[in-house]
């Protein structure tokens, strides 16, 4: 038998099996987690203001997922001359929280349900959209929990009061995160072009604790020079957009906006983020597959999430 297990069991090749995340183990139980990280698909897209799709985000970044789930031992990483995700690292899958159509509070709080039984069986929980709103009840599972501070990695700055009674929309979650007590800070990346949010949103989102760069700003700032704007020793939530990317790597999503990140931007941001802070939750949203027919939105979506994940893991064994 080879060192890497190969010839012990199936081959489980990508396209072989039940498409769970990475092919991870499937949870059904939230009662009984006993894992290091859990993934949880939040289907819901009622909070979008222009094309609907995200709903079928987390179907589609899990079945990206499976080109990523070779490596029985881990990924070996000739750059950074590291093993990431090695079997030491456990990663279960918990399915999707209940989505009860039209009823946003509802479905709201099955998604702050799941989170907050991964956090209560002490794993690291990473929530795949839908849309952007599900970073609202994501935060509100960290109640009670310490001080949070939030990295965004998004276009636009959701930062949206209320509007014709709307409080809990896709361009609504930022402004609902600095109202908790618990939230310290936000530090939001890529911020650019038209926004959902006007100028009296701005101003508020900096009288309440946000720094604000652009993709070109964060440009010139470079890695380290934007890692220095967020607090030493802050507990890091990071919620990744997927129309912080450039449209032109990807297309899926329902409010693309040119000019965007590419993907060693937002990768080097996230190594370096792992190496220097404790991150206690990821959500990565808005991936709406219908508007990418060659599937490379989720495939991104995909590999950043697994990337992220590994930087965090090798960080915290010391690596």
């Amino acid at each position: 038998m080879s060192r890497h297990g190969y010839e012990a069991g199936r081959l489980n090749l990508p396209f072989v099996g039940i498409p769970t995340f990475g092919k991870r183990p499937y949870v059904a139980d939230w009662d009984a987690i006993d894992a290091d990280v859990t993934v949880l698909g939040a289907p819901f897209d009622f909070g979008t203001q222009f094309r609907a799709g995200a709903r079928f985000g987390p179907r589609a970044v899990r079945e990206a997922s499976t080109l990523f789930s070779f490596g029985h031992a881990g990924a070996y990483d000739h750059e950074d001359d590291a093993v990431y995700l090695g079997p030491e690292v456990r990663i279960v899958d918990l399915g999707d929280a209940d989505i009860v159509h039209t009823d946003t509070e509802r479905s709201h709080a099955n998604i702050e349900l799941g989170v907050r039984k991964a956090l209560d069986a002490g794993a690291l929980p990473v929530v795949i959209g839908g849309d952007h709103s599900v970073n609202i009840p994501c935060i509100r599972a960290f109640e009670g929990r310490g001080p949070i501070h939030i990295l965004q990695i998004d276009a636009h700055l959701d930062f949206v009061d209320v509007r014709h009674g709307v409080r809990h929309g896709h361009g609504n979650p930022m402004r609902r995160a600095a109202e908790r007590d618990y939230v310290t800070g936000l530090t939001q990346l890529g911020i650019r072009n038209v926004s959902s949010t006007a100028r009296e949103g701005y101003e508020d989102a900096r009288a309440m604790g946000a720094d604000i760069l652009s993709v070109r700003q964060v440009r010139r700032l470079g890695t380290e020079g934007v890692l220095a704007r967020i607090p030493k020793g802050a507990r890091l939530y990071v919620t990744i957009d997927i129309d912080g990317f450039c449209p032109s790597i990807a297309p899926g999503t329902g409010t693309p906006s040119h000019g965007g990140f590419l993907y060693y931007e937002v990768l080097e941001v996230l190594q370096a983020a792992a190496r220097s802070h404790d991150i206690v939750g990821i959500d990565l949203v808005e991936v709406a597959p219908d508007y990418d027919p060659s599937g490379s939105t989720q495939i991104l979506a995909a590999q950043v999430l697994l990337n992220f994940l590994g930087f965090i893991f090798h960080a915290r064994a010391g690596g």
